[in-house]
């Protein structure tokens, strides 16, 4: 059926849907990806498709819901259809980047030519895939985008108030000061800090940090109260948010 449908949709799907040396494969389950396209028929194939190779998929129908999702959560990637119909994508990218959202970007067009490949990079975006292509090429180049993005949050020290996170030695300091965490506990304060000041849900936490089979949500406020302790003064800058989340501020939890 997606076969048949992609003629029409200007998809090119593999000749093998579950097999390949494209596939992505269990090693991505945890690549959370949001799909702005407003052809629906579009839309839905993609998501079908990118769960069937193990991605976490968002959609949205409209530059304005995309760019809301966007800055509402951490996503690995996003591929934004550049024609919108409230703004086009090379809008919602600017916008991101105003916005200091650093997720990558594929821009997807049915404009190939070399001038609109500039601007959309200028405008920020990591990669431009031009309709029609290869269902594989669009997981090829999430894969690559997915992989960039990943380095340059390792690139990047994490610091809030006295907190310092360095994600590429793994390490947690507070004014200087080398703080103990557990795999776990490091991954929570890691999305904690990278969304400083920004309430994150429950759901979105235990999705971000503990696996499926973890039981229950309420391994959440037992590590947040086991970062609070290690923190120490620091950690009253981790707040709970009424109706289910935490945010990582100085000032007071949002209500």
């Amino acid at each position: 059926m997606l076969r048949s449908m992609s003629v029409a949709l200007a998809i090119r799907w593999p000749e093998a849907w579950d097999a390949g040396p494209w596939s992505v494969g269990a090693r991505d389950t945890d690549v959370r990806v949001l799909i702005a396209e407003d052809d629906a028929a579009t839309r839905e194939l993609l998501e079908r498709g990118l769960r069937e190779e193990l991605f976490r998929v968002d959609t949205a129908a409209d530059a304005t819901a995309a760019e809301a999702r966007a800055v509402a959560r951490a996503y690995d990637a996003i591929v934004l259809d550049v024609q919108l119909p409230d703004h086009d994508g090379f809008t919602v990218c600017r916008r991101l980047r105003t916005r200091g959202i650093d997720t990558p970007i594929l821009l997807l067009t049915g404009r190939g030519g070399i001038k609109d490949r500039v601007h959309g990079l200028d405008a920020g975006a990591d990669d431009y895939l031009a309709k029609p292509f290869a269902f594989e090429e669009l997981v090829a180049r999430l894969r690559a985008v997915t992989r960039r993005g990943r380095t340059r949050h390792l690139e990047t020290v994490l610091c809030y108030g006295p907190v310092e996170l360095d994600p590429r030695v793994r390490t947690v300091t507070v004014d200087g000061q080398p703080v103990l965490t557990s795999h776990t506990e490091f991954r929570l304060l890691e999305c904690l800090m990278r969304r400083a000041e920004q309430t994150i849900s429950r759901d979105e936490l235990f999705e971000r940090v503990w696996d499926r089979d973890s039981n229950g949500s309420n391994v959440i406020d037992v590590y947040v109260s086991y970062l609070r302790k290690k923190l120490g003064p620091a950690g009253a800058m981790l707040r709970t948010v009424r109706r289910g989340g935490y945010v990582l501020t100085k000032g007071l939890a949002p209500q």
